[in-house]
């Protein structure tokens, strides 16, 4: 399913909401329109728009469910139970899946990926969960996405190391196949401080390298394009399967500060997609993170993959 191909992914789905859909979400919850009819039809045209661009491209697409933020503690902070969380699994599942088999005829594939979220804060983790905490933290979302029929789960904006190991075992126990993508700051290095490539050495080490791949959403490719070429030539490059891009080059802290969407230039974008295609021998997943639309997702699709 993940062995072969190229896919795009989809965009920054929580700024595009707020700031081209005015639709309002509390602690960035995208899953909470699901709940009325006007959600749930903003939703399925926002996956149609980057399906269309996978059929158009000729490439596969890894649609994430918009449940990032469809676990317990957010999901309490919402007024939302587990009963009721597990049932926003089921029907985000079943609406991207409409998509993809709209979409799906012929080429790599069209899959639902089931989004999973840090337990804490994706910019500033005010705890390390250990693997052992963090297993039975995820679990329980992981295990309503795989009920639900999500061909994989994406853990995206890992701050350390720690959390991501859990939530891979989580995964492994629940049998379903799993990406972890970390986010890293200005520097290159995970919020948490630890360098890129030892966290996904040590999350390998920690499951016996059960993680399909890894990727980094929510940094801009300027951020980390050093670490990569600095690190030339080792193992764990050929890891590193996916990049999800904010558009801005801002830090954390400033688009956290930031009252407009800076949604940068697709072609600059798609421009520093390049340079990561060249530094990295396996990249073939390839979206947006923050600020990012269908726009720049098919700027980067045309310059990475198409090109290829």
């Amino acid at each position: 399913m993940l062995e072969r191909g190229s896919f795009i992914t989809d965009g920054g789905l929580e700024t595009t909401l707020i700031f081209h859909g005015s639709f309002e979400l509390p602690c960035f919850a995208a899953f909470i329109l699901l709940d009325s009819e006007e959600g749930r039809m903003a939703l399925e045209s926002y996956y149609r728009t980057y399906a269309e661009i996978g059929r158009e491209q000729g490439v596969g697409a890894i649609l994430d469910t918009p449940t990032w933020r469809a676990s317990a503690d957010w999901g309490s902070k919402l007024g939302y139970s587990s009963a009721d969380l597990d049932r926003v699994q089921h029907v985000a599942v079943e609406l991207v899946r409409g998509v993809c088999e709209d979409f799906g005829d012929g080429g790599p594939g069209f899959l639902v990926s089931g989004a999973i979220g840090p337990r804490g804060d994706g910019y500033n983790p005010e705890e390390l969960l250990s693997p052992e905490v963090a297993v039975e933290y995820h679990e329980p979302q992981i295990a309503s996405l795989a009920a639900a029929g999500a061909d994989l789960v994406t853990v995206l904006t890992m701050t350390h190391a720690g959390e991501a190991a859990g939530v891979v075992r989580a995964a492994q126990r629940v049998g379903i196949p799993v990406v972890v993508s970390f986010t890293v700051e200005t520097d290159g290095r995970l919020p948490s401080g630890q360098a890129l490539g030892e966290a996904i050495a040590e999350v390998d080490a920690a499951t016996d390298r059960a993680a399909a791949y890894f990727m980094v959403n929510c940094a801009h490719p300027t951020h980390f394009e050093g670490v990569l070429r600095d690190s030339a030539g080792e193992q764990w490059l050929e890891r590193l399967v996916g990049v999800r891009a904010n558009a801005s080059a801002m830090s954390h802290a400033e688009l956290d500060e930031a009252e407009e969407l800076d949604d940068g230039d697709p072609a600059d974008l798609a421009a520093g997609y390049a340079v990561l295609a060249s530094l990295l021998p396996n990249l073939r997943v390839v979206g947006g993170c923050c600020g990012t639309d269908h726009r720049h997702v098919a700027a980067v699709g045309r310059e990475v993959l198409t090109a290829r």
